[in-house]
């Protein structure tokens, strides 16, 4: 659910040439449909990269953390940004131009690596997800998001969590309010389930 990405923040680390950048709450450190000005490789702070569709709904596709790096695939397809990255907490940045950002591809072979691993990762995590959200009813979604966050120590809001569970609040409402009522029995104990959903 949230991911990070140790290599890449020991990377941004080591390198000198380059600015930290901070962003606010709600800042957009990328915008859909416009083109990627920088690579940015997160040094703190915790970001959700999202598409907002024409009917305005928004599909969040991950919450991203430190190491995550953003830029990267627009900069190998030359293209758009595919998503928005809005900071839902503080966020810093170590940033990298396009022409460093390519020099670092054509010169530094384990980056190279490193970079195909990461895109390689982020198919299969989708997919995994993907999978999971079609087989499983959506209050199984539900409760293994709750789980994982309560797991990481992160709290988000509601629209956030609808958002990445492709529903709407008020599904994400009705679901809570079966669960509470007991009319779908997940496979953890009754106290377990109610200290889960205590905090929507």
């Amino acid at each position: 659910m949230l991911r990070t990405n140790p290599y890449f923040l020991s990377l941004a680390e080591n390198l000198t040439d380059h600015p930290v950048k901070c962003f606010n709450v709600g800042d957009r450190l990328m915008v859909q449909d416009k083109n990627a000005r920088e690579i940015l490789i997160l040094k703190g702070g915790i970001t959700k990269c999202f598409r907002s569709e024409e009917n305005g709904k928004e599909l969040i596709f991950e919450f991203l953390g430190k190491g995550e790096i953003l830029g990267d695939l627009e900069t190998l397809l030359r293209r758009v940004c595919l998503c928005s990255v809005e900071a839902i907490t503080p966020v810093e940045a170590y940033c990298f131009s396009l022409e460093k950002f390519n020099a670092l591809l054509d010169t530094d072979k384990v980056f190279h690596r490193k970079l195909l691993e990461e895109l390689a990762l982020r198919i299969y995590q989708t997919s995994t997800r993907a999978s999971y959200q079609q087989n499983y009813p959506i209050e199984y979604s539900l409760i293994k998001f709750l789980l994982i966050q309560k797991e990481q120590q992160l709290s988000f809001s509601k629209k956030d969590i609808a958002d990445y569970l492709a529903i709407t609040v008020r599904s994400l409402n009705r679901t809570v309010k079966q669960l509470r009522e007991g009319m779908v029995n997940p496979d953890i104990t009754a106290g377990e389930l109610q200290q889960l959903l205590s905090e929507l």
